[in-house]
């Protein structure tokens, strides 16, 4: 599912325009973007949430030709669902596979 079928669902299930749903979920995306850059992390109950984690320098093989390079610090960012989203999944799939689809 591309943002441009999550915007089609969204307008649809809200009666807002597409043009509407598209604002608001790039105001949405860019609020999660900028929020991570500063720092702060984000808690959305029952979704999950997100964070920014740092990992250490270290050293690494290239995997084409295996030479050892050095990669420095950085920071990424991380997400992890909620109880409540990994159960909705389960149970979605499960579903699924009884009925006997993919």
């Amino acid at each position: 599912m591309t943002k441009a079928d999550i915007v089609e669902k969204v307008a649809d299930g809200t009666g807002l325009t597409k043009l509407e749903t598209e604002a608001i979920i790039e105001g949405f995306l860019n609020t999660v973007i900028q929020s991570l850059r500063e720092g702060n992390g984000i808690e959305i109950r029952g979704f999950g949430s997100f964070k920014v984690k740092k990992k250490n320098g270290r050293y690494a093989r290239n995997p084409r030709t295996g030479e050892k390079v050095y990669v420095d610090e950085h920071f990424v960012p991380t997400f992890k669902f909620s109880k409540d989203f990994k159960s909705a999944v389960d149970r979605g799939m499960k579903e699924r596979i009884r009925k006997g689809l993919k």
